[in-house]
């Protein structure tokens, strides 16, 4: 795929003057608890709010790397610093072999792990078997510049009806972690993110530069399925949340260098108070194939990246991953870092809820069901840079689309831990109880979450209780002590009233039969008390 690779494999057999790939360990953080009694200065009170909120206590790994170690390492005889990880206190360095085995005897330096795995086994082990042939890892297939409407990819997922609710994703956070976002500043589409002041920042780890809209158009298409506007032709699934915008994919190589930028992002990400991560990037197999994963990795926490997944979830973010566009491939399965044990692994299905043929398949090496959910992924509709709106196959396009949608559950239940928003979307998937290796759990359905979400776990004395809450039919109402009758009205979204009934403790019960599916707004009058809420009829 790319002119350097026959280059590349050639010079790595010429370990003492080839360039390596490596991360080296530290030991400690000497300055953790200077770091950990004053938090605001490794996080900002967003991101703490959001530990408060799920009872996540801080620890040692929000606190950054000792700087007297980066220092030093970056004095270090040939050695490029490429990267960095407070959450795993390493960095990602670049030299040649000998010159990173030098820092073993440093004495702050745990240990060193290199990116070619051959280096860090004994000679007498056998190597990885490694097909070497290039890997898309940026999951997209070609444009077919055909007008279409975004309806279906939203109703698919009966997230139109969170919509109607008012769930846009307002007051959540995203972070899109891609190859670039040229024509996100310019494009139509995008502008009423801009008008609304919802592009909240962003930075390019490949070149370290804090202009993101540029690089591969690749973020440009995932942001759209989100965020892009244009009425009649493109609504995303979440238009009011807001956005940071990480470039971690270097268009001209394969290298785990990516992976590691994919960490340092998330790790920015957790301390902007991001809620929702989405990456629509896999990785399988590099440049160098002694640099490649196999399927024996796909563990759930042995790649890099994933591990950073996993410690990102830990934190209290939900983490979304496309599965990966390898199905009909010789390495047809999930990929890193959506094969991470923590990580929503999305598939992609066709319009009309069928699988597509190139989505990557479980389960994983461990036998965990990957992917997770499904959503459309063959003719999304989506934005260009220049913001004609066409359509696109890869899960590229079903990952962000199911997160938008996750960020409207959430923002419906924002005491929820991320733990609990997950659960939920898995458990109203259609397959949630015979998964296959093709579909997980299945295609969620975002009413049938919300439904569960709202579901009655506990109540005070004090307060009318209204069960069973979804039903399909009657609906009973539970007085508290010293009500004995009352009133209640029942309402659409749009304030229309459609029931009223006289309530009372023996006569408790009345039908739904007369209204059709969805959710209705009740108000309850008794003795000039009030409480309202929500009633779902399934």
């Amino acid at each position: 795929m790319k002119k350097i690779v026959v280059f590349l494999f050639l010079v790595s057999c010429f370990i003492g003057f080839s360039q390596e790939d490596a991360w080296v360990y530290f030991k400690n953080k000497p300055n953790s608890e200077t770091y950990l009694s004053n938090p605001l200065t490794m996080l900002t009170q967003r991101a703490l709010d959001r530990r408060t909120t799920q009872n996540i206590p801080l620890d040692i790994s929000d606190v950054p790397i000792f700087q007297s170690y980066i220092n030093q390492i970056t004095a270090s005889t040939g050695i490029t610093v490429k990267a960095k990880s407070k959450w795993l206190n390493c960095l990602h360095i670049r030299g040649t072999q000998a010159n990173i085995n030098a820092l073993k005897l440093v004495s702050f330096v745990d240990h060193v792990d290199f990116a070619n795995h051959l280096l860090n086994v004994a000679k007498t082990t056998s190597a990885k078997q490694v097909q070497f042939i290039p890997i898309n890892k940026i999951l997209e297939t070609a444009i077919n510049f055909n007008y279409g409407s975004a309806s279906n990819q939203i109703q698919l997922l009966n997230g139109h009806l969170l919509h109607q609710l008012n769930y846009t994703g307002s007051g959540k956070i995203i972070a899109v972690l891609d190859a670039g976002f040229p024509g996100v500043n310019t494009a139509q589409p995008f502008q009423r993110l801009f008008t609304n002041n919802s592009i909240l920042d962003g930075y390019d780890y490949v070149n370290k530069s804090a202009n993101f809209y540029t690089g591969g158009s690749h973020g440009t298409l995932v942001l759209s399925t989100m965020g892009g506007f244009t009425d009649g032709q493109l609504v995303g699934t979440a238009p009011d949340a807001k956005y940071y915008l990480f470039i971690t994919e270097d268009d001209n190589s394969e290298n785990p260098v990516e992976e590691s930028n994919w960490v340092e992002a998330a790790e920015e990400a957790d301390r902007l108070g991001v809620d929702i991560i989405t990456s629509s990037l896999g990785y399988f197999g590099y440049d160098n194939p002694n640099y490649s994963h196999i399927y024996s990795d796909m563990t759930g926490n042995s790649a890099f990246a994933s591990k950073g997944a996993n410690i990102a979830f830990s934190k209290g973010i939900l983490v979304v991953a496309s599965a990966g566009n390898e199905a009909l491939t010789f390495e047809p399965h999930v990929g890193v870092p959506a094969e991470a044990t923590n990580v929503l692994a999305i598939g992609a299905v066709k319009a009309d809820k069928t699988y597509a043929a190139f989505s990557s398949i479980g389960p994983s090496f461990d036998n965990r069901v990957k992917p997770d959910v499904m959503a459309q992924g063959q003719a999304s509709v989506l934005s260009d840079v220049s913001g004609t709106i066409t359509i696109a196959d890869g899960t590229s396009f079903s990952g962000p689309i199911l997160a938008g949608m996750a960020a409207c559950l959430w923002q419906a239940f924002p005491e929820k831990t991320n733990k609990e928003i997950k659960q939920l979307i898995t458990q109203s998937a259609d397959r949630y109880a015979a998964p296959t290796n093709q579909y997980g759990y299945g295609i969620p359905d975002f009413n049938l979450a919300l439904s569960q979400g709202l579901s009655i776990t506990s109540f005070s004395k004090n307060d009318f209780v209204v069960y069973p809450n979804p039903t399909s039919d009657s609906v009973s109402i539970s007085f508290p002590e010293g009500f004995d009758a009352g009133t209640i009205n029942l309402y659409t979204d749009v304030g229309q009233n459609v029931l009223k009934i006289k309530i009372s403790s023996q006569s408790p019960t009345f039908s739904l039969k007369s209204l059709d599916k969805g959710i209705y707004f009740y108000k309850i009058e008794s003795n000039g008390q009030f409480q309202s809420g929500k009633i779902i009829k399934q």
